[in-house]
């Protein structure tokens, strides 16, 4: 009797009564606090919850995994050359539906829409720590970053422009192949852009080529692996075929790594794999080790 008298007993916390959440809520539930929408970013990788200031002052780099979110080429161009003087090229090309392939035309508006960008790739000529570069920036954001005719021509464009202007060229490629929607319109592109890459090298121009995740089908089997220098940030997936088809085909089971950027700077793939917050000024040295008074 006296051991249960000075017994402890367990405190708990008090919470407001049922009837304040009924009166707010017939269900009697608690009110929900909604989160301002874009305020906290979750990796695709780790699953962890960061706040998207925070992630975009680490340039979208997850601060527990190391894992490089995706970049549109907006944001690309911003943390990649300098603030002012970028001069962008051939801004009002768009896509038009040649071969009338059934709901092209309305999800090319929808991409549009969605992404704020008239197509997968920007392109256009900047400085880069005061040096003059010619770039193209591709965005998986629109249409999955798929090559068509305008994606082929508006780097094409931009390779003779580096030419004519005897400036370094800089391509940062994410794409998930060649757009299915154009056919053979779409795969010229390869040979196309190809070939403006061999006369850019023939009067030996600087094409430095960074490939980001993930890179695919058409455009990796081009300009991507094409470049005087290849360079890939950490992670990035990057072939021809994807590695579901390749297993399926070849009744192995590939590597856990295969296909990333590791994987292929082992096997010979690649110069460099650079981290993203190391990206600009590995550029700049590269750009400025191969120009001599102004000339490549």
């Amino acid at each position: 009797m006296f051991k249960d008298l000075f017994q402890k007993k367990r405190k708990y916390a008090t919470i407001p009564s049922d009837r304040m959440g009924r009166d707010n809520n017939p269900e009697g539930d608690r009110p929900r606090r909604e989160v301002p929408e874009g305020l906290m970013s979750k990796c695709a990788k780790c699953g962890t919850i960061q706040y998207s200031k925070e992630l975009e002052k680490n340039l979208k780099v997850c601060t527990s995994c190391g894992y490089h979110i995706r970049l549109n080429a907006n944001e690309r161009i911003q943390i990649t050359l300098d603030e002012e003087g970028f001069e962008e090229f051939d801004r009002d090309m768009i896509s038009i539906d040649p071969l009338q392939f059934p709901g092209y035309a309305t999800k090319l508006e929808e991409q549009a829409m969605k992404s704020g960008l008239k197509e997968a790739v920007i392109t256009g000529q900047g400085t880069l720590c005061g040096n003059p570069v010619v770039v193209a920036v591709m965005s998986f954001n629109f249409f999955s970053g798929s090559m068509g005719s305008v994606v082929g021509e508006k780097i094409t464009r931009a390779i003779e422009t580096a030419m004519e202007r005897q400036l370094p060229l800089i391509i940062f490629s994410t794409s998930g192949g060649a757009r299915m929607q154009e056919s053979i319109l779409s795969l010229m592109q390869m040979a196309k852009t190809s070939a403006a890459l061999a006369r850019f090298n023939e009067q030996g121009g600087l094409y430095i080529s960074v490939i980001t995740d993930p890179t695919m089908g058409g455009v990796s089997a081009s300009f991507a692996t094409l470049g005087d220098i290849n360079i890939a940030e950490p992670g990035a997936v990057f072939g021809f075929a994807g590695r579901i088809v390749i297993e399926q085909t070849i009744r192995q089971k590939l590597p856990d790594d295969f296909q990333t950027a590791e994987y292929n700077m082992a096997h010979g793939q690649l110069d460099l794999v650079t981290h993203r917050k190391e990206m600009r000024g590995m550029l700049a040295k590269l750009i400025e080790f191969h120009t001599i008074k102004g000339e490549f």
